[in-house]
């Protein structure tokens, strides 16, 4: 066989059945949204530099996992297909099953109201008053007491409110703005 067709042949014969690959993808899968998820919201939507290292070492780990040891283009080609339909399947679940999303997203922590830090919440945030107050500042704010609402959102990110807000929260006849 020729160096050429070697190659080609190589490119293109998996090594293992297809579906295979995706019963390995789905199971990796899952392993790691439940593993994230324990892991909580915080490493989403604030990455520290340590967090974003083990995601990208955490691919590393399960990649001979779903790809049981097989280097084709077709394979990685199934791989990637069955991750990202996958990825697609959960985001439509969530979206039609709240409880389903409150298990697999969350649901959102206050963890400041009416200027006081909620530490239950914060605890279970796994975050820091350090954190929290450099959030804090980042949302213009300088103390707690300034602030009505501070929420820890499914995406990690912070959402804050203070007192200085001007917002009826209690108006039945406002609208969301598409």
């Amino acid at each position: 066989m020729t160096a050429p067709q070697s190659f080609v042949t190589s490119l293109f014969n998996i090594a293992v059945p297809w579906w295979e690959l995706v019963i390995r993808g789905l199971v990796v899968y899952a392993f790691l949204l439940v593993m994230l998820r324990i892991t909580g919201k915080r490493q989403v939507g604030q990455l520290a530099p340590f967090d974003l290292v083990l995601l990208l070492v955490l691919s590393n780990a399960v990649q001979n996992a779903m790809n049981a040891g097989d280097n084709s283009l077709i394979g990685g080609m199934v791989s990637a297909t069955t991750l990202i339909g996958l990825n697609y399947l959960v985001g439509v679940i969530t979206f039609k099953n709240k409880k389903l999303s409150m298990l697999i997203e969350g649901k959102p922590q206050i963890l400041v109201h009416n200027g006081k830090v909620n530490e239950h919440e914060l605890s279970r945030a796994q975050m820091t008053h350090h954190e929290l107050l450099s959030a804090l500042r980042k949302a213009g704010y300088g103390c707690i007491d300034e602030i009505r609402f501070a929420v820890l959102e499914n995406n990690g990110s912070l959402s804050v409110i203070g007192h200085d807000h001007k917002s009826d929260f209690n108006n039945k006849d406002a609208e969301i703005s598409s």
